[in-house]
C-alpha cells in the first residue's frame, strides 16, 4: 500500500484530527495525516482535508499553508474549522473573534440539499467547538450552510473547495459521514482501505526497521499490547514479550493475562514490582505527577529485565499520542500525560529504539487487526485497561489497602456484569475510589468509610464517550453487593458524565 491517491489529512492540532483519517477509511478510501513539517512527503494526493485546531488565525504564531501548493496538485480541498477560517482568509474573505465560544450541538441548515449536501436533512446536527467566526467572504465565495441564527458554516469558493465550521468526523455530527461521503465523491480515483493491507504494510515495515536487532515488548493483557505482541510474533522478528506487575492491577489480573498469552501462543515473562511502584507513588496525589512516575518507573523495571535488547515496542494509539500532544511536531494542547509518552520514551523514542506500530491507530481498528492476526475474540473485546492502572481510578494518595477496595468493588461490578449480559455491550467500565469519608450505618452501628464510583460508558474510539444507562435493577444489584461484601465502602455513586467535557478515568 503506498500514499499515491490517498487523502492528505493536514494537522492543524485539533483533538479531533485523526478522526478525520478514520472517518475516511471507514468510508472505505486510505488516508494519512501529515504534519505542516511534512507537507514535502505529499506527491499525488486523491483529495486534501484541512483539520481544525485551537489556534485562532489571527495568533502570530498561528499555522499556516501555502495556498499555491495546496492548489497545485488539483483535487478536492476541505476545510474543517480553523481549516475552513484559513482557508476563507486565502480567499480574500475574513475572520474575526466570535462574542462566545461555540462548543456542542448546533443546527446545520443547508442552503440547498445538493452538492456537499446531498441526502442531508434540512435540518441536521452537528458539532461545533471554535471562538473566531468567519466575518467577510470573497465574491467568488458561496455559502452553503448556516446555523439557525443565519450565521455562515459552510462554504464553497470552487467546484473543488468547501469549507465547513463545524466537525463532521465527530459521531456527534449526526450526519457527518454523508457530508464527508459527499466530499470525497468530488475527487477521482482515491486508493481503497483494507486492513489486510495494513497488516502486510506493517509486518514489512516491521521488519526492515528491526533487521536483526532484538525488539522487547512490554505486554500488560490489554487489547493493544496483546495484538502488538502476535504482530511481531507474525512478523518474525527476534522478539520477547515482558509482562510487568506494578501492583495497579485488578483482582486476579496476572493470572488471567499468562493464560490468555499461552492461548494466543506467545511466551511471556513475568515481573513483580508491586513494592517498588508503591513505594515511588506513597505521598503522591497530583495526577499527572502519579502517571510520570509510573511511566518512568515502569522504563527503569522494564530495561533491568530486558537487559542488552536494542529496541522497546509499545502498544501506543493514536489517542495516547494526540491527548499527550507529544511528538514534537504536534500542533494539539496537552490533555494529559500518557504512561507511555513520558520523558524517558521520548528519549528512546528520538535515539530510533523505540518500535509503536500501532501509533496510526484506534481501539476499534486495532481490534480489526487482531480478527485478521487470529486472535479470539474474548480477548479482543476485554474492556481498555489503562496503563497506569488503578492509580488513575485512584485520586489522591495510592496505598495497598485503597487499591484492595476498588479491586474488590471492581470485581463485583464487571462479574455483574457479565452475568446479566451487559459487559459486551459497554465500550469499558469500571469501579473507582472517591477519597472523601462519609458517615453511614452497617449493622446498626456507625460506619465511616469511602465511597466507590461506577463508571460505564459507551465510544467508539475513546476520544469520545457517553454513559450506560444500565437498568436501575442492576444497579441496586451492584450496589447491595458492594456494600454488603466490601470492607471500607457505605456508598456507590453511579458516574453520568460524557467525554467531552469529563475524561474517561478519573485522573
Amino acid at each position: 500500500m503506498d500514499d499515491k491517491h490517498i487523502v492528505a489529512v493536514i494537522d492543524f492540532g485539533s483533538q479531533y484530527t485523526r478522526l478525520i483519517v478514520r472517518r475516511v477509511r471507514e468510508l472505505g478510501f486510505n488516508a494519512k495525516l501529515y504534519a505542516l513539517e511534512d507537507l514535502d512527503q505529499i506527491a499525488d494526493p486523491g483529495a486534501i482535508i484541512l483539520s481544525g485546531g485551537p489556534k485562532s488565525t489571527s495568533d502570530a504564531d498561528a499555522p499556516d499553508i501555502d495556498y499555491n501548493w495546496l492548489t497545485s496538485f488539483n483535487v478536492p480541498v476541505l476545510g474543517v474549522c480553523y481549516g475552513m477560517q484559513l482557508l476563507n482568509i486565502k480567499h480574500g474573505g475574513t475572520v474575526k473573534p466570535g462574542n462566545k465560544k461555540e462548543y456542542g450541538p448546533a443546527d446545520l441548515i443547508p442552503c440547498a440539499c445538493e452538492g456537499l449536501y446531498q441526502g442531508v436533512s434540512p435540518c441536521s446536527q452537528v458539532w461545533m467547538s471554535h471562538s473566531d467566526t468567519v466575518d467577510r467572504i470573497s465574491d467568488d465565495c458561496k455559502v452553503i450552510a448556516r446555523n439557525k441564527e443565519g450565521v455562515p458554516v459552510s462554504l464553497q469558493w470552487s467546484n473543488q473547495c468547501f469549507g465547513i465550521q463545524f466537525h463532521p468526523e465527530v459521531s456527534h455530527s449526526i450526519e457527518g459521514n454523508t457530508i464527508l461521503r459527499n466530499f470525497l465523491a468530488e475527487a477521482d480515483h482515491l486508493a481503497p482501505f483494507d486492513i489486510g493491507d495494513f497488516k502486510n504494510r506493517m509486518i514489512r515495515e516491521i521488519r526492515e526497521r528491526v533487521g536483526d536487532r532484538e525488539v522487547v515488548c512490554g505486554v500488560s493483557g490489554g487489547v493493544d499490547s496483546t495484538v502488538l505482541a502476535v504482530l511481531l510474533h507474525e512478523a518474525g522478528i527476534n522478539s520477547r514479550a515482558i509482562f510487568v506487575d506494578n501492583g495497579l492491577l485488578r483482582k486476579n489480573e496476572a493470572e488471567e493475562v499468562r493464560a490468555n498469552f499461552d492461548r494466543v501462543g506467545v511466551k511471556i515473562e513475568m515481573v513483580d514490582a508491586s513494592e517498588q511502584f508503591l513505594s515511588a507513588l506513597a505521598g503522591v496525589t497530583e495526577p499527572e505527577k502519579k502517571r510520570k512516575i509510573i511511566g518512568e518507573l515502569f522504563v527503569e523495571v522494564f530495561q533491568q529485565a530486558v537487559g542488552t535488547a536494542d529496541m522497546l515496542a509499545q502498544g501506543t494509539l493514536y489517542p495516547d499520542v494526540i491527548e499527550s500532544a507529544s511528538n514534537s511536531k504536534s500542533k494539539a494542547s496537552t490533555i494529559k500525560t500518557h504512561h507511555n509518552r513520558v520523558g524517558k520514551i521520548l528519549e528512546l523514542q528520538a535515539q530510533g529504539k523505540v518500535l509503536e506500530p500501532l501509533a496510526e491507530l484506534f481501539k476499534d481498528e486495532v481490534r480489526e487487526l487482531g480478527v485478521s492476526l487470529g486472535i479470539p475474540h474474548d480477548i479482543l473485546w476485554r474492556h481498555p485497561f489503562p496503563g497506569p492502572g488503578l492509580a488513575v481510578r485512584c485520586p489522591g494518595a495510592v496505598t495497598k489497602e485503597r487499591l484492595d477496595i476498588i479491586r474488590e468493588c471492581d470485581a463485583i461490578f464487571i462479574g455483574k456484569l457479565k452475568e446479566h449480559g451487559w459487559y459486551h455491550k459497554i465500550w469499558q467500565a469500571y469501579a473507582g475510589l472517591i477519597p472523601v469519608k462519609t458517615v453511614g450505618v452497617k449493622g446498626d452501628e456507625r460506619s465511616y468509610e469511602f465511597a466507590t464510583n461506577l463508571r460505564a460508558i459507551v465510544s467508539e474510539d475513546a476520544m469520545t464517550a457517553d454513559w450506560v444507562e444500565l437498568p436501575y435493577s442492576l444497579l441496586r444489584e451492584i450496589s447491595n453487593a458492594i456494600l454488603n461484601q466490601v470492607k471500607g465502602i457505605n456508598r456507590v455513586l453511579y458516574d453520568i458524565s460524557t467525554k467531552p467535557p469529563a475524561s474517561i478515568e478519573w485522573e
